[in-house]
């Protein structure tokens, strides 16, 4: 995994004008929360923050902070306000010690049923799992190209990269299916209603 850096100042002046001022002049506001450091109110460029936030936020970078050591962090969230990032929350983390995060999935392929006339239906965008920061993947590849009408595809069968181990319930959580078409569904109903309301009056002509 290739490591970025980005280079951050401290901020003390907390009020909202400064915040406004900070953005006008191209910085993000933002806080870096610690492992072995209380949390730092800090802000850095807009471009540079754009460049790693477009890497994916499970990706660890190297955030470089005037008289201090280089902090390894990964991108805890942030916020955006019309379109624009307006805050990042940073997490330090240890190169050696495995983390939790939520990675997006990457749906790939055409489903099998949907070529019959099926629904795809991507039930969850993204899943837990644990790894060291190293092993990590931006997203998480997911085919669904076998699914035929009324498969589903569980957290369970998904191949992981080495070293990453799922978290998210197994067979528990489905992130794909592929359903008939509401019309196709109907159509059933109204023939099995139909079947139903036949089958006494042939009993009564037997009779």
């Amino acid at each position: 995994m290739t490591t970025h850096s980005i280079t951050a100042e401290t901020r003390t002046d907390m009020q909202n004008s400064s915040l406004r001022t900070l953005r006008q002049n191209g910085r993000i506001p933002a806080v870096v929360y610690g492992l072995d450091t209380e949390s730092i109110s800090l802000h850095v460029d807009a471009k540079e923050m754009l460049k790693v936030a477009r890497t994916g936020r499970t990706e660890m970078f190297n955030l470089k902070l005037a008289g201090s050591k280089d902090l390894s962090v990964i991108i805890k969230d942030f916020q955006k306000k019309n379109g624009q990032l307006s805050h990042v929350d940073f997490l330090q983390i240890s190169a050696n010690k495995p983390l939790r995060v939520r990675i997006p999935i990457d749906y790939q392929g055409v489903a099998k049923g949907s070529l019959l006339g099926g629904v795809v239906q991507h039930l969850e965008q993204d899943i837990e799992v644990e790894g060291l920061p190293a092993d990590l993947p931006t997203s998480i590849e997911v085919d669904i190209s076998h699914l035929d009408m009324g498969d589903k595809l569980g957290a369970n069968e998904v191949k992981l990269p080495k070293g990453i181990t799922l978290i998210s319930s197994g067979e528990e959580l489905l992130l794909a299916s592929v359903t008939a078409p509401r019309s196709v569904i109907e159509g059933d109903a109204e023939a099995e209603a139909t079947e139903e309301a036949a089958a006494p009056a042939q009993t009564e002509e037997k009779e």
